[in-house]
């Protein structure tokens, strides 16, 4: 009875899909008690804002040594019983950590958010923050080539492909199909090589992401992971950064341009998505500079032009469209909660999501090196899919106290 009064609600929510319905193959013990269920039918997707809206903050807040938490959601305009509904859909999946953070509080935890793990492709967008400071200060040029900068790589590029600028490659327009170091994009879907002058045409391609990190190391002299510590884990206070963690990869025959892996916990990875909420703001402190901030989470590729075109199915229940290594929100008719809505994502089920709409940031983890306590076939690692999150997302949002 409980499976299908859970299966009535996330079709209402217009969450009905094949990847969530991976929750069939659980057994019984998996899904919501009753008296959960009970809670989840009260659910409504007519938002409303809470208490603590971003045009309603009056004073910034920042965390310290360790995050201020709410200790009522209400006080916020959250519902604490269907908070602990999440809670408890949580149990559920293979997260393994998520922090809600509102008005630069803590609204809601889950798991070990102190614990570091793998960000995937979140590596990207954080990255994109680390340009900022030497974008500004004219040592990195978007606008040079890669033929001035001389950048090549294993058996060179084409004529076309070291017209692509710097600009082009953390747009992920470069045009350049050059094998990836690392798997994990789309390039299996990608033009031949020299077909698409750079710009034109976007592609998800680890290439360009892996040679924009080569790029930042020529140009600033500095090592990712050193100006990841200087630029962002000390100004910033990360509580848990373990530079020795740090460590790239990749597969040199493929490509000279590794693939520049971090490890952070999710209380940190939110500090980064509050300092993006505040446009480089930090505590008083100016980290990156607010037209930056707003560069990067700036649309460039709208919705329509993503590829390959499984990216712009319209019954995804997503309207992503990509900036500067972030994901940004493109539905400029739609008002509500996913209004300037920016993302860091990565594989298996990493995210910083920031909803300006609600003052909100969002951080989701899975561990890789844990196995899944909910597939019983075989020990395969955690992961939570993209149709899951956005699940939790729904969830979350219609937490919210009708006002």
């Amino acid at each position: 009875m409980a499976r299908t009064i859970v299966y009535s609600i996330l079709n209402e929510t217009h969450l009905l899909n094949e990847e969530v319905f991976r929750m069939k193959r659980l057994t019984a013990p998996h899904f919501l008690p009753a008296a959960v269920v009970a809670v989840l039918l009260s659910y409504s997707l007519a938002f409303s804002a809470p208490i603590l809206r971003a045009q309603e903050a009056k004073d910034a807040v920042f965390p310290g040594e360790d995050w201020e938490r709410i200790e009522k959601p209400e006080s916020a305009g959250f519902s604490s019983a269907k908070l602990e509904a999440l809670r408890t859909w949580l149990q559920a999946t293979d997260t393994t950590a998520m922090m809600v953070v509102i008005g630069g509080r803590v609204l809601f935890e889950y798991g070990d958010v102190a614990h570091l793990s793998y960000l995937a492709s979140v590596r990207k967008s954080v990255l994109a923050v680390l340009f900022g400071k030497y974008v500004e200060n004219g040592t990195i040029d978007l606008a040079k080539n890669l033929k001035d900068i001389g950048l090549t790589d294993v058996d060179g590029l084409l004529p076309s492909e070291l017209e692509a600028t710097v600009d082009h490659l953390i747009t992920a327009r470069s045009g350049i199909y050059h094998p990836a170091s690392n798997a994990g994009d789309s390039t299996a879907g990608a033009p031949a090589r020299g077909s698409q002058p750079p710009g034109r045409y976007f592609l998800y391609n680890n290439w360009d992401f892996n040679a924009a990190g080569a790029v930042f190391e020529m140009l600033t002299g500095k090592d990712i992971y050193q100006a990841l510590e200087e630029d962002l884990a000390g100004p910033l206070g990360m509580q848990d950064f373990d530079r020795a963690r740090q460590k790239k990869s990749g597969n040199p025959k493929r490509s000279q341009h590794m693939a520049y892996h971090m490890w952070l916990s999710a209380r940190d990875m939110a500090r980064i998505g509050l300092l993006m909420l505040r446009r480089g703001e930090w505590a008083g402190a100016r980290i990156v500079s607010e037209d930056w901030a707003k560069r990067i989470t700036g649309l460039v590729t709208p919705f329509h032009e993503m590829n390959p075109p499984h990216m712009r199915s319209l019954g995804s229940d997503n309207r992503w469209g990509y900036g500067r290594m972030w994901w940004v929100w493109d539905a400029p008719n739609s008002r509500g909660p996913y209004e300037g809505a920016f993302s860091a994502m990565g594989a298996y089920g990493q995210y910083i999501t920031v909803l300006p709409y609600f003052d909100m940031v969002i951080v989701h983890k899975t561990d890789l090196n844990q196995p899944s306590p909910h597939r019983a076939e075989g020990k395969k690692p955690r992961s939570v899919t993209g149709w899951e999150y956005n699940a939790l997302l729904r969830m979350l949002l219609a937490s919210t106290i009708p006002r």
